[in-house]
């Protein structure tokens, strides 16, 4: 394994790992059990303190203050909390005070039982846990704190799902990751690793199979969960109903329908809450799922060898995450836009595509559902998912065809690498007033 190879799967594995439920809410359930384990833990200033503060039995006695940034929010309003049949942040912040490992990461709820969910439900109803918007200018930012008595504990996530940039007992600083110029943190993001589009299609084909057969846990794990959403009655059920017979007239047998059931069903399951984790891409459980589902169908239709699908997989994973670098973790744009777009290309790759004809798919997708905008997290985002794969199927057969859109075309550049800033700056410049108002528009309904 060569140093640059070593540096492309240590951002593989920190953007592609497990998560258990919607991240956001999620997000906020890890934070309130990092607070929760200092309080009872009694990490406070003086070395001398002994025992625990508050215990697993007594967390209902605690109040909760949970700060968030209108992303949060915004992710958080709609979606199904695992276990529960109910949505929100509130659920899910008391959840992470009652049985929260902050150890677990995006799985934090991973220990969730019935005896939980009761005093989890019993905190929300009697007014435990209070949820306001942040005044920060920070797209994904969480701060939880817990009151026990005299005391308090509190942990703040910043900038991705599961990184804690700092802790604090009884407003004392336990923990605090050094910040540099323009908010961030010092780990290394996204953008740092300098990708390309050439250099991740080199990389898939190069790379060898044994230092790569680890992305066929996202196999697994999301082929699970749609197959769930199949036989379940999850959310809108748009994947159950693509495959339904008494639709057969309208939605034929072909491909398509195959490819966009399967992933519309993983996201119809997991947004209404079922318990099964999704193997994630950026942050994002339903990213991950549309980046990997048709990849996966379409090895399940065609006899693909284990190391074909696993270079197609960390292809179409690359190209989102390096397509995502450019908009930040949350947006106004759909994420559904940035994953489609890396299963497209993973569909190109699997029908021997070059990287010209990678290109092309981006190009084409890009130039297709540009614009898709992100009104929360919610059952409907199946419908949007099942629209991405579409366009994601159609743009990699007109690329294989030799067909790319033209330079000539709204965003679309000769160079592929400046079509993906393009698509970065409306996301993350041009779409902020958008994003604004979708906001005030949730919160007022």
């Amino acid at each position: 394994m060569t140093r640059r190879e070593g540096e492309i799967l240590e951002l593989i594995n920190k953007e592609v790992k497990p998560a258990l439920g919607c991240t956001e809410p999620i997000a906020v359930a890890l934070a309130v059990a990092k607070a929760a384990e200092i309080l009872r833990d009694g990490r406070g200033k003086d070395p001398d303190r002994k025992g625990h503060i508050c215990d697993h039995c007594e967390a209902r006695n605690a109040s909760i203050l949970v700060e968030v940034s209108g992303n949060i929010l915004k992710n958080g309003m709609g979606v199904g909390i695992p276990g529960t049949g109910m949505v929100g942040l509130h659920i899910a912040a008391a959840l992470g005070s009652v049985c929260g490992k902050s150890s677990y990461g995006l799985e934090v709820l991973h220990d969730l039982d019935d005896e939980s969910i009761a005093q989890a439900k019993e905190m929300v109803e009697k007014g435990k846990v209070t949820v306001k918007l942040a005044d920060t200018p920070l797209k994904l930012f969480v701060e939880a704190t817990i009151t026990c008595g005299p005391h308090s504990a509190s942990a703040q996530i910043k900038n991705d799902h599961d990184n804690i940039t700092g802790t604090w007992f009884d407003h004392s600083v336990l923990s605090s990751k050094e910040e540099v110029k323009g908010g961030g943190t010092e780990e290394r993001t996204t953008l740092d690793y300098h990708l390309t589009v050439k250099e991740i299609y080199d990389f898939a084909n190069t790379v060898s199979f044994e230092d790569i057969r680890f992305i066929l846990a996202s196999r697994d794990m999301n082929l699970a969960l749609a197959k769930e959403g199949l036989h379940g009655d999850y959310g809108l059920k748009v994947g159950k109903t693509l495959c339904n017979p008494l639709y057969r007239e309208i939605y034929g047998e072909d491909f398509l329908t195959y490819a966009m059931s399967m992933t519309a069903a993983a996201s119809d399951a997991r947004m209404a809450g079922c318990t099964l984790p999704a193997m994630s891409n950026s942050g994002s459980g339903n990213q991950g799922i549309t980046v990997t589902m048709p990849v996966i169908a379409y090895s399940l239709k065609h006899d693909v060898s284990e190391e074909r699908l696993a270079r197609a997989l960390v292809l179409a994973h690359l190209v989102a995450i390096h397509i995502k670098g450019y908009l930040g973790k949350l947006s106004a744009l759909c994420g559904c836009v940035i994953a489609s777009t890396g299963s497209s290309c993973g569909i190109v790759y699997l029908r021997g595509g070059s990287y010209e004809n990678v290109c092309s798919a981006i190009k084409n997708m890009i130039g297709n559902i540009t614009g898709m905008v992100c009104d929360g997290a919610k059952v409907g985002c199946a419908l949007k998912v099942a629209s991405g794969v579409s366009s994601s199927l159609q743009a990699a057969v007109l690329a294989m065809d030799g067909t790319c859109i033209s330079s000539n075309d709204g965003i679309i550049e000769d160079d592929i690498e400046k079509t993906i800033q393009n698509l970065g700056r409306i996301g993350s410049v041009g779409m902020q007033s958008t994003d604004s108002m979708i906001l005030e528009i949730m919160v007022c309904k």
